[in-house]
């Protein structure tokens, strides 16, 4: 295949869990993710690159409340929002990332800043730095659905596990935003970005600014979600990739990471498409809360109950 029989292919996810009740069923959601994809579709159509692409993606999936990542972030155990992202490169296999970062509008804005710097993942302290540096405007993500959520665990001593996917009174599950893109140019690239996981100890790092949640070669891109831990246990993202670029195409390294997944108990979910234009995804939870383009026409994968979605191009 030549880059001019390459069309541009896209995934991008909102989270994973259990259950659509208290969002408006799935209608909110595909709203949301159907107008994202459209518009990251169009610049690709335009030429951008999949990094670019995968920023925009990510900016946007971040800039809406109703998902965990950017504004509508969950709060920790101390009532602070920290934010993690990470960007890959396929075509340069790069990664980068910030982990917990405050008061930032678009974490995935410091991913891609640090593609182009000798120290490419940065926590906490060195992330505030970079704010500073690069003179962003402080921001506040905190919404007042994440507030009361907080406020009401409290109550009960933080005894859940993890906060809503999406900001909504219902539990949803699980989850991060995240977005795959193949460009026309046959370039991956992947970005994840989180709020984390809603009351947990101060000092947690996600998967999400890892490799076990994002990752990229020039053979395929993942993004994942669903519990952390659950991901980095299973090295999810770099796992299927890894397969791809061993040769296995991915539907086969889809099936064989998710039923390893499956059989080890875990709760996760992962999107991805390869350099020849597929695309795939997998979930071991009840819904993921995903939405394409295959380049013909949009879909989502809200209402595909256990099945798993495999196009090819």
């Amino acid at each position: 295949m030549t880059t001019d029989d390459i069309q541009p292919k896209l995934i991008i996810h909102g989270g994973a869990g259990s259950s659509l009740q208290g969002k408006g069923g799935a209608r909110a959601v595909r709203a949301s993710l159907s107008k994202i994809v459209e518009e990251v579709y169009r610049l690709l159509g335009e030429g951008a690159s999949a990094v670019d692409a995968v920023v925009r993606g990510c900016q946007l999936l971040e800039d809406d409340p109703l998902f965990n990542a950017g504004t509508g972030s969950v709060l920790q155990s101390d009532g602070q929002i920290r934010m993690s992202a990470a960007l890959m490169d396929g075509e340069k296999q790069s990664f980068s990332g910030t982990i917990n970062v405050a008061r930032v509008k678009n974490p995935i804005d410091l991913a891609r800043f640090l593609q182009t710097c000798p120290d490419r993942v940065l926590s906490d302290y060195g992330a505030a730095e970079l704010l500073r540096e690069l003179q962003l405007p402080p921001f506040d993500p905190l919404t007042d659905r994440r507030l009361q959520e907080w406020i009401e665990e409290r109550k009960d001593n933080f005894s859940r596990s993890m906060a809503n996917v999406v900001a909504e009174s219902e539990s949803a599950g699980r989850g991060t935003i995240g977005v795959v893109a193949l460009d026309g140019e046959g370039r991956l690239a992947a970005g994840t970005s989180t709020g984390g996981k809603g009351f947990e100890r101060i000092g947690r790092v996600s998967d999400s600014a890892m490799p076990a949640g994002n990752y990229a070669t020039g053979k395929a891109g993942v993004s994942c979600t669903g519990i952390g831990e659950d991901i980095i246990d299973e090295c999810l993202a770099a796992r299927i990739v890894i397969r791809v670029t061993d040769g296995l195409g991915i539907a086969t390294a889809f099936e064989r990471s998710f039923a390893e997944a499956q059989r080890n108990g875990r709760d996760l979910g992962a999107i991805g498409i390869d350099a020849n234009g597929a695309i795939a995804w997998g979930k071991t939870c009840d819904v993921l809360l995903a939405a394409y383009h295959n380049g013909d026409r949009l879909g989502d994968t809200l209402e595909m109950g256990n099945a798993n979605l495999i196009e090819s191009c």
